[in-house]
């Protein structure tokens, strides 16, 4: 960079500087003396404060109870969704030579358990065959075909199998 383009640039840098501190003592300067201060402070009687101080233990209170009752209903989800459906892998082709567009499909739906099922349906010309195979920790005690193999590999219950 020439060294004219740097003092420029530190000239202009020092003008929008002044400029910045010119606005903030500007803006310092329109701002009211007190802000108000709370409630709780501007009252003068102990009964007052009293009263206030009720109420605010009074409202402490019951977020307590909102927040054990949050913390139960997040401890159910929780379980809950332990056992939801969240890993799938589907895997479509064609297992026949007198049909076309992979309309058959191997579909495995698996918990985070690794526990579910793997759904297949074999469609030919004359007729759609479905079958279905529960998985008991990533393993199926039916034989899998190659397909239903790789819907479970794309769930990902080879990496989460429980062994």
């Amino acid at each position: 960079m020439p060294e004219s383009l740097a003092a420029l640039l530190a000239v202009v840098a020092l003008v929008v500087s002044l400029i910045a501190i010119v606005v903030a003592l500007r803006v310092a300067r329109s701002m009211p003396a007190q802000v108000e201060r709370p409630a709780l402070a501007r009252r003068s009687s102990s009964a007052d404060q009293e009263a206030d101080l009720a109420d605010v233990h009074d409202r402490i209170g019951a977020l307590a109870g909102s927040s054990r009752e949050l913390a139960e209903r997040l401890d159910e989800l929780e379980v809950g969704g332990q056992k939801a459906m969240k890993l799938v892998g589907l895997v479509r082709f064609n297992p026949f030579d007198d049909t076309g567009s992979n309309q058959s499909f191997a579909l495995a739906l698996l918990d985070s358990e690794v526990n579910g099922f793997v759904l297949s349906s074999l469609h030919s010309r004359q007729a759609t065959r479905v079958y279905l195979k529960e998985i008991v920790g990533g393993r199926s005690e039916a034989p899998l075909s190659e397909e239903e193999t790789e819907a479970l590999r794309r769930a990902g219950a080879y990496d989460r199998r429980a062994v």
